[in-house]
């Protein structure tokens, strides 16, 4: 049947109602189909767009880690050549103080009238002001630098404070001080060497700013952590100066017994500072004009001990010695020429029998294919031909018949240097030498540690 044959009008329009219908419908397709056309067109350009951005982006990224690497890489090699110079720097400026100490010793002994013996005193106390200073600058540059990391271990506090007081009772006797400690036998997780000389300092300096009374150290639990405090009897410090003390140069007067100390650059608290950052310890002070001062430490505590060891032997913690070193046979291992001649001096006044010897094959010359054994070897780290004490040490040790003691006095006191040291079971002592500790190493050595 054709639209022709349909004569009901409602029908036809029905009908006609259903083809617009289809028009609009296909109509509405088609122009949604553009209209998907154009949005896919405008989405194209925009992800290309974007592409181009991310393309140039990812560029400049590129270019900048390139320049990040350079940089990192120049840092890195003015890091190395920092380190090079400290280690450097530590040998080459203490070895003419050292050569200057054991000189000034020999020529106090030639003294004869009261005068030239002050003069000689005099000049060996500048000596020590000077081998302290230097010392704190290059701990400081090292420091700054990174080169003293610290070595985390379990560290019993009472051996390090007994190895302490033997340094610096004699210092608080001298003014009239009491020096008292008051610990419990805990221990911390720490770096023992940098923990100790961040003790040292603190206490040496309560010694300094303390006219009468004494100085306590004592130690305090607080939870996981350890209090380790040094309370002095001084003449305090000013509110407004109690955090200005831990930086550089920052030097209040000193007690009225020190008045000829007066050299110091202010330095022990800042470098205080430094070690306790780097061990990530905590510094605080609480103090009262008059009164005096509470210096804390807080470090965490070690809840297992560490496994027992021998004690070290401090050059300063052991007596003077009641023999002499008379007739002795000593190997010097030495290849600063002034080192050499102020040791010849020095041993020379002690009535040694010494050798001298500036590297591995002059030692191995020196004991004569074994008929000329020492009784004490002392040695430096950095002898000629690029060898080392340690190491020389070390083969000396296998064809000795006998187990000879040693000193290895030497201005490198990195840690992998002492730990070479104490491996070899030999005494580390630093430069510059005191004449007086090392003629009492010597014979305590020499004596078997009697």
């Amino acid at each position: 049947m054709s639209l022709y044959d349909i004569d009901d009008p409602v029908r036809l329009k029905k009908i006609n109602a259903a083809l617009v219908n289809r028009v609009e419908q296909a109509v509405d397709q088609q122009r949604n189909a553009f209209s998907l056309f154009e949005t896919a067109i405008s989405l194209e350009g925009q992800i290309r767009k974007r592409t181009d951005e991310l393309t140039s982006a990812l560029r400049r990224v590129e270019e900048i880690n390139v320049e990040l690497a350079r940089q990192k890489d120049i840092s890195e090699r003015a890091n190395r050549s920092k380190t090079q110079f400290l280690a450097a720097a530590s040998h080459d400026i203490l070895q003419p103080l050292n050569a200057a100490q054991l000189t000034i010793s020999s020529l106090y002994d030639l003294q004869k009238s009261d005068k030239a013996i002050a003069m000689v005193a005099q000049v060996e106390r500048s000596l020590d002001t000077m081998n302290e200073l230097l010392r704190t600058l290059l701990d400081i540059s090292r420091l700054d630098a990174g080169v003293t990391m610290p070595r985390f271990t379990s560290v019993p506090i009472p051996p390090i404070l007994d190895s302490l007081l033997s340094d610096l009772r004699p210092m608080a006797e001298k003014k009239g001080l009491r020096l008292r400690v008051a610990v419990t036998n805990d221990c911390v997780y720490t770096d023992r060497l940098m923990l100790r000389r961040a003790l040292q300092n603190l206490i040496s300096n309560a010694i300094h700013y303390t006219d009468k009374g004494g100085v306590l150290i004592g130690t305090r639990r607080q939870g996981d952590r350890i209090s380790i405090e040094v309370i002095d009897t001084g003449r305090g410090i000013p509110e407004d100066q109690q955090e200005k003390i831990f930086e550089e140069f920052h030097r209040g007067p000193l007690s009225e017994g020190t008045a000829d100390q007066g050299t110091g650059l202010g330095l022990g608290l800042a470098i205080v500072n430094r070690l306790v950052t780097a061990l990530n310890h905590e510094v605080s002070v609480q103090s009262s004009l008059g009164k005096g001062s509470v210096f804390r430490i807080s470090a965490l505590r070690a809840s297992t001990p560490p496994a027992l060891q021998t004690p070290e032997v401090q050059p300063s913690a052991i007596p003077a010695a009641k023999g002499n070193l008379s007739g002795r046979k000593i190997l010097v291992l030495e290849n600063d020429p002034a080192v050499i001649e102020a040791m010849e001096g020095l041993l020379a006044n002690w009535g040694c029998e010494f050798k001298v010897g500036r590297s591995t094959r002059d030692a191995l010359e020196a004991l004569e294919s074994l008929r000329w054994i020492p009784d004490l070897i002392i040695a430096d780290h950095h002898l000629d031909h690029g060898t080392l004490g340690t190491e020389t040490l070390a083969q000396l040790f296998t064809i000795l018949p006998t187990k000879v003691p040693a000193i290895l006095a030497t201005a490198d006191a990195s840690e992998t240097v002492v730990e070479d040291a104490r491996r070899l079971g030999v005494e580390h002592m630093p430069k510059p030498v005191k004449p007086a500790q090392l003629r009492a190493l010597a014979t305590h050595l020499i004596n078997g540690g009697e």
